[in-house]
């Protein structure tokens, strides 16, 4: 059965790691016939959460107009939201931390959005596996307030410079989290 799938980056490294397995995920998703929305929040406006509770007062997600709203929608629709990203000093990178943080408009104007599926795809430069409990725990928690089912996580450790991603199974356990979509 077809997905609609939202898959949230939060690199700004075009090139990067995180992107590599991002593409390696959305190939093997849309060859299963998934329809894959991208959002680039690094290459987006996304401001954070003012903390207003005015959300979908003003019939957009978030008063404070900017690109949240435009993925905001998508979120709504989705089966299932991937966030992609690296570790930033041993946490969620800032440019996808603010569409995060907005995700309480949900919350504040009592969307119902539980049953959907979440993913993680994330790795960093360390070989120690916990520092990725960063973004990992954070995500975990997103998914359990908002009621989501935690599909699978794609942890890969000990990569940094660009292409390292290729010398782990990374891209691979990317296309695989597609089969739990």
């Amino acid at each position: 059965m077809s997905k609609k799938i939202v898959v949230i980056t939060g690199s700004p490294r075009k090139n990067g790691n995180s992107f590599a397995m991002t593409d390696a995920f959305i190939k093997a998703a849309e060859a299963k016939g998934h329809t894959v929305t991208r959002f680039d929040a690094a290459m987006k406006n996304v401001g954070g959460c003012h903390a207003c509770e005015t959300c979908f007062k003003s019939g957009k997600a978030c008063s404070f107009d900017d690109d949240f709203n435009t993925v905001a929608a998508d979120i709504l629709q989705a089966d299932a939201v991937v966030f992609t990203m690296p570790v930033y000093w041993y946490s969620i990178p800032a440019q996808i931390k603010g569409l995060i943080d907005k995700m309480f408009s949900f919350c504040v104007a009592g969307k119902e959005i539980a049953g959907k599926k979440c993913a993680l795809i994330t790795c960093c430069e360390e070989n120690d596996m916990s520092v990725m409990d960063g973004v990992r725990i954070p995500i975990e928690r997103t998914a359990a307030l908002l009621k989501w089912e935690m599909a699978g996580e794609v942890l890969i450790p000990g990569v940094l410079n660009v292409g390292d991603i290729e010398k782990t199974d990374g891209c691979r356990q990317a296309e695989l989290l597609a089969d739990k979509i």
